[in-house]
């Protein structure tokens, strides 16, 4: 699944850049979203890969705050894209004659280096905080990565503080959702006036296999949530954990 993964996103981005004809704001933000899937996969998956090889379960202190951290840039980053495609989408669809002189390469860029830099802060925030925690030596985390709720759980001190930035980063990375319901809501109407069956048809396609995208995403990412804060069983939290850190980057390059 790993090497499928990643050979389906270096196809993506390789064709991309390879046809000037994709040379678009859509493919733009596709590439980006390919690169950090790639990311967000090599982060997990590949400690684990190298465990099973070794046959050891290790992993250093430094080690584990640095996969809590990127995982948790790939894993907002992600979640930034998507809302950024959907209002590509609306304004290609609604606004058609002023799409090139909004979505210029300028702006374009200048929303991805906005993700990235909005998206830095909120981890380097939590690694602050879990720098000041109490880890017993040996400790054993109930998961296949570090994941941050995990992570805290095995915390020797007080955790007050950090359970409250996690809760507050929980409901802030569904704030982008109501973004993408708003656009595709001012989609509809556009699409059923268009007197044209192939220009439905084009918009249907394009827009279904992003709400596809988006849609095993928040799935997943909601079932992570509530199988770690609310089931409270380690086994059903890694299984979701796998749909979303594994089998969605996965099903991303076939969408």
């Amino acid at each position: 699944m790993y090497l499928v993964t990643m050979l389906g996103k270096l196809l993506v981005s390789l064709a991309i850049s390879s046809d000037s004809h994709l040379h678009t704001p859509m493919y733009f933000f596709l590439s980006n979203l390919s690169f950090v899937d790639i990311c967000f996969i090599y982060t997990t998956v590949l400690k684990i890969l190298v465990n099973i090889q070794a046959q050891s379960k290790d992993m250093s202190y430094i080690g584990c705050l640095a996969q809590v951290c990127f995982f948790m840039i790939f894993a907002g980053m992600n979640n930034c894209l998507l809302p950024v495609m959907a209002y590509d989408q609306f304004v290609a669809i609604c606004h058609p004659l002023h799409y090139h002189v909004i979505m210029n390469p300028h702006f374009c860029g200048l929303l991805v280096l906005t993700s990235w830099v909005i998206i830095f802060w909120n981890p380097l925030l939590h690694i602050l905080l879990m720098m000041w925690l109490i880890f017993c030596i040996g400790t054993e985390i109930l998961h296949f990565f570090s994941e941050l709720a995990q992570v805290l759980k095995v915390a020797c001190s007080d955790t007050l503080i950090n359970n409250i930035l996690h809760v507050a980063t929980a409901l802030l990375g569904v704030f982008p959702f109501p973004g993408i319901l708003f656009s595709y809501s001012q989609i509809v109407s556009p699409v059923m006036r268009m007197s044209s069956a192939g220009g439905k048809y084009k918009s249907f396609s394009t827009c279904g296999s992003h709400l596809s995208g988006v849609s095993v995403y928040y799935g997943t990412s909601l079932g992570v949530y509530l199988s770690s804060d609310v089931t409270h069983s380690s086994h059903r939290s890694s299984v979701t954990s796998v749909m979303y850190t594994v089998v969605t980057p996965m099903l991303n390059p076939f969408i």
